[in-house]
Protein backbone atom coordinates (compact mmCIF):
# COMPACT_ATOMS: atom_id res chain seq x y z
CA UNK A 1 0.00 0.00 0.00
CA UNK A 2 1.01 3.21 -1.31
CA UNK A 3 1.10 6.26 1.61
CA UNK A 4 1.93 9.99 0.83
CA UNK A 5 5.12 10.91 0.99
CA UNK A 6 6.46 12.27 4.35
CA UNK A 7 6.58 15.97 5.17
CA UNK A 8 10.10 17.77 4.51
CA UNK A 9 13.02 17.32 7.88
CA UNK A 10 12.21 20.92 9.30
CA UNK A 11 15.28 22.67 10.69
CA UNK A 12 14.83 21.47 14.47
CA UNK A 13 14.01 17.67 13.38
CA UNK A 14 16.75 15.65 15.19
CA UNK A 15 16.82 14.10 11.34
CA UNK A 16 17.98 17.68 9.97
CA UNK A 17 21.89 16.14 10.23
CA UNK A 18 21.24 12.89 8.59
CA UNK A 19 22.33 13.10 4.89
CA UNK A 20 24.01 10.61 2.31
CA UNK A 21 27.77 11.96 2.24
CA UNK A 22 27.93 10.35 -1.70
CA UNK A 23 25.20 13.57 -2.29
CA UNK A 24 27.25 16.07 -2.03
CA UNK A 25 30.40 14.43 -3.34
CA UNK A 26 28.30 13.48 -6.96
CA UNK A 27 26.98 17.16 -6.72
CA UNK A 28 30.56 18.19 -7.13
CA UNK A 29 31.53 15.97 -9.38
CA UNK A 30 29.05 16.52 -11.60
CA UNK A 31 29.89 20.07 -11.62
CA UNK A 32 33.59 19.73 -12.01
CA UNK A 33 33.07 17.07 -15.33
CA UNK A 34 29.55 18.17 -16.81
CA UNK A 35 29.05 21.89 -15.78
CA UNK A 36 26.00 23.24 -14.42
CA UNK A 37 25.94 26.51 -16.79
CA UNK A 38 26.68 24.58 -20.29
CA UNK A 39 23.50 24.31 -22.98
CA UNK A 40 23.81 20.99 -23.27
CA UNK A 41 23.51 20.17 -19.85
CA UNK A 42 20.09 21.31 -18.56
CA UNK A 43 18.70 20.98 -15.33
CA UNK A 44 16.73 17.68 -15.60
CA UNK A 45 19.96 15.91 -17.29
CA UNK A 46 22.45 16.84 -14.76
CA UNK A 47 19.19 15.86 -11.85
CA UNK A 48 19.24 12.19 -13.77
CA UNK A 49 22.46 12.28 -13.95
CA UNK A 50 22.67 12.93 -10.22
CA UNK A 51 20.02 10.26 -9.36
CA UNK A 52 21.31 7.63 -11.48
CA UNK A 53 25.20 8.17 -10.26
CA UNK A 54 24.05 7.90 -6.38
CA UNK A 55 21.75 4.87 -7.37
CA UNK A 56 25.12 2.70 -8.35
CA UNK A 57 27.11 4.10 -5.04
CA UNK A 58 26.15 2.39 -1.34
CA UNK A 59 24.17 4.32 0.46
CA UNK A 60 26.43 6.00 3.23
CA UNK A 61 24.76 8.33 5.66
CA UNK A 62 26.55 10.46 8.81
CA UNK A 63 25.50 13.35 10.91
CA UNK A 64 28.72 15.21 10.67
CA UNK A 65 30.60 15.16 7.38
CA UNK A 66 33.66 16.78 8.29
CA UNK A 67 34.39 13.94 11.06
CA UNK A 68 33.81 11.69 8.70
CA UNK A 69 36.50 12.80 5.94
CA UNK A 70 38.51 13.91 8.78
CA UNK A 71 38.87 10.59 9.75
CA UNK A 72 39.62 9.22 5.94
CA UNK A 73 43.36 8.00 5.21
CA UNK A 74 44.13 9.76 1.96
CA UNK A 75 43.91 5.94 0.38
CA UNK A 76 40.12 6.22 1.43
CA UNK A 77 39.97 9.77 -0.04
CA UNK A 78 41.16 8.71 -3.57
CA UNK A 79 38.82 5.57 -3.32
CA UNK A 80 35.94 7.32 -2.42
CA UNK A 81 36.49 10.00 -5.49
CA UNK A 82 37.57 7.54 -7.98
CA UNK A 83 33.93 5.72 -6.65
CA UNK A 84 32.21 9.04 -7.20
CA UNK A 85 33.95 9.94 -10.37
CA UNK A 86 33.43 6.23 -11.85
CA UNK A 87 29.29 6.49 -10.81
CA UNK A 88 29.03 9.82 -12.68
CA UNK A 89 30.60 9.20 -15.77
CA UNK A 90 28.90 6.03 -16.08
CA UNK A 91 25.83 7.82 -15.01
CA UNK A 92 26.02 10.61 -17.93
CA UNK A 93 26.59 7.91 -20.46
CA UNK A 94 23.37 5.87 -19.60
CA UNK A 95 21.20 9.53 -19.45
CA UNK A 96 22.78 10.43 -22.54
CA UNK A 97 21.87 7.15 -24.59
CA UNK A 98 18.54 6.77 -22.84
CA UNK A 99 18.15 10.40 -24.17
CA UNK A 100 19.06 9.66 -27.72
CA UNK A 101 16.88 5.97 -27.31
CA UNK A 102 13.91 7.89 -26.38
CA UNK A 103 14.46 10.60 -29.12
CA UNK A 104 15.03 8.29 -31.89
CA UNK A 105 12.33 6.55 -31.08
CA UNK A 106 9.83 9.55 -31.51
CA UNK A 107 11.57 11.07 -34.63
CA UNK A 108 10.89 7.22 -36.23
CA UNK A 109 7.34 7.44 -34.83
CA UNK A 110 6.87 11.13 -36.10
CA UNK A 111 8.27 10.08 -39.44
Amino acid sequence: MFRAPPRPVSAESPFASVHNVYERLVVEQIRQTLGFNSSENDSDYLADVACVALNHLPPRYLRYEVDFLFYLSPQERAELEQKVAQAVNQAALHVANSRRSASGGYQQALG
